[in-house]
Parts: structure tokens; sequence; C-alpha cells
């Protein structure tokens, strides 16, 4: 006799099923899964919550956009290693009320994620709670001895990043607003924060070419980011606020409405990479990566302080104002 755990694995299961090779030996279905590794790979290993309340809103997210996300984000870990994803186990608690129409939503999006990151569901656990929480462990491998660290930092290395910075969290905001801003982007800000995109392709390239010395994802923005990766390497570094790539935004009354660089610095949920360079290898790092822009915002210092220099070469620390649940 099934019980409504089982009805609601089935549910889950079938919306998800693949028919092709993962590299599963054996998928759902059992006490758990077996992975066959691949030879000449290390495995990369992840987990990331995303909570109602404190990731996603229940009436402002739709929950096709939850369940894309909560794939997307962990995979950007894998990214940030140079890897690719290869399966990955979900947990899951959510009310009763949202077994229905709710969740098939949210299982559309996680398989179009499922399908885009060819990183597929190996397995996981649900229960009842009475606020939606979701557990996302992705498995992804790579090249042994090519991921790329957090660590590998030396100074005068030059800082890049890829994208644009702040999107994301304008894209919050507008979506929070009740007044909409009628800005012509106001679409693409909230879909790279609803549909982050993990930099896969150019993480693999970076670690592929050796040209990252140490990588991460920007996850809790710049300002945050960058200092873990300068305590993982034992360094410092300084940026100049005239290279960082922000955000375009509209103004109002001859202002602009939000502070750019505020914005590019500690705004989160970008998921671009930040990532180092030898400067004798700088010139190996191209403007643009399958349409995708990168830069050079900066150096690496021996100096172990992050200092943000101004256009007239004025310098001041730079505080980590990024996102902290704590």
């Amino acid at each position: 006799m099934k019980t409504g755990e089982d009805r609601l694995v089935r549910k889950i299961t079938q919306a998800l099923a693949f028919r092709g090779h993962s590299g599963l030996a054996l998928g759902v279905g059992d006490d758990a899964a077996l992975l066959q590794p691949r030879p000449g790979r290390q495995l990369v290993l992840s987990c990331d919550w995303f909570l109602e309340g404190s990731h996603f809103l229940r009436d402002k997210h739709p929950p096709d956009s939850i369940g894309w996300k909560c794939l997307a984000r962990a995979v950007s870990d894998v990214a940030a290693m140079g890897g690719e994803p290869r399966c990955f186990l979900l947990s899951l608690a959510l009310p009763e009320t949202h077994t229905g129409k709710w969740l098939g939503g949210f299982l559309r999006g996680l398989a179009r994620a499922e399908r885009r990151f060819q990183c597929h569901l190996a397995g996981g656990d649900t229960t009842r709670n009475h606020k939606i929480l979701i557990n996302v462990t992705v498995i992804g491998d790579v090249p042994t001895g090519r991921a790329v660290l957090r660590s590998g930092a030396k100074p005068r290395d030059l800082i890049f990043v890829s994208g644009r910075l702040g999107e994301a969290e304008l894209g919050l905001r507008s979506l929070r607003s009740e007044r909409p801003s009628g800005h012509e982007n106001r679409t693409r800000w909230i879909k790279k924060h609803l549909y982050p995109e993990p930099r896969l392709a150019l993480g693999r390239w970076l670690a592929e070419k050796r040209l990252a010395t140490a990588m991460m994802d920007l996850s809790d923005g710049l300002s945050t980011d960058l200092s873990r990766l300068c305590a993982a390497s034992r360094v410092g570094a300084r940026i100049a606020i005239d290279k960082i790539p922000k955000v375009a935004l509209p103004k109002e009354k001859g202002r602009t409405l939000l502070g750019l660089t505020e914005l590019a610095l500690h705004g989160g949920d970008d998921y671009e990479l930040l990532f180092t360079v030898r400067p004798k290898q700088a010139d190996a790092v191209p403007s643009s990566f399958q349409g995708l822009a990168l830069g050079c915002i900066g150096e690496i210092t021996r100096e172990r302080q992050l200092m943000l220099a101004g256009p007239e070469g004025l310098e001041q620390k730079l505080p980590a104002h990024g996102w902290d649940p704590f």
C-alpha cells in the first residue's frame, strides 16, 4: 500500500526521469544511488540550501523559477572549480497544500535545469513542513589535478570577473517593488535573478587552458566573495571602481535610482565567475567568451587587505557587505 510520501516521490521521479547515460550505475529507487567514477577524474561535491523566506518568497517567485534556481545555484559551485556536473540529490520539505499545482511548476523548472546542465536526479528525501525548504547536493567531476581552487592566487595576479555585476540584485528589487520601473532592461534583470546561468563552459575552458590560478563563483556579492578568495590564498586585493562591470540603471531627476557601485560590489545572486590570472597570461584571456563579457578589475596584493581605488587614485578599504545569513 502506497503512502502519501510514496506518491509524492513517484511524482518527482516521473517528472525528472532520465533514460540516457549519466554515469549512474543505480539511480532513484533504492536506499542509495551508485555513481561510476570516470577514469582520470576526481569527484566534485557541493550542497546548497534554498529556503523560503531567506532565498525566495512564495508570493513573488514563480515555482518553476525556484525549481530552476535550486539546481543552478549548486551547479555553479562545480563551474567555479572547472568541473562538469553529473547528478544531484534533492531533499525537499513542503506543506501538503503545495504537493499539487505548485509542485508541478517546481518540477517543470527543475526538469528544464536538469536537461540544460546535464545533471540528473540520483535520489534524495522528502518530508512535510509549514515552509518550503530545499537542499540540493551536486556531484560532478574534473580531470585529476585540474580543479581550480580559491587558494591559488599570488601577488601581482590580475583579477577578472565575467558578466555585469548587480543585475540579479536589481532584478530582486524590481520583483519586490510594487511600482514597475518601466526600464527596458527590467525583464533581463528579473530573468537573471530568477533563472541564473552557471558559467560551466567558461569554468571548464579556464581550467583546461590552465589560465585561472584561483576561482570561485559570485553568489554573495563581489566584496564578500573576493575577501573569501583572498583569505584562502593568504593575499589581499586592490580593485578599481571604474573597471568593475556595472549594471546600467535608469535616471530620475538627473540622479541614478540606485548606486551602481554599491550594487556591483555588494549585490548577490549573479553567479558569475571571479578568477585570477598570472600577468604573463593575461593576454590569453579574451574580452568575451561565447558572448559573455570578461573584464580585469584589479590585482592581487601581498598586503592582506582589500582596497578600492577611485578614478583619481584615492584608495579606501573595501568592507565585505555582501549577503550574510547571520
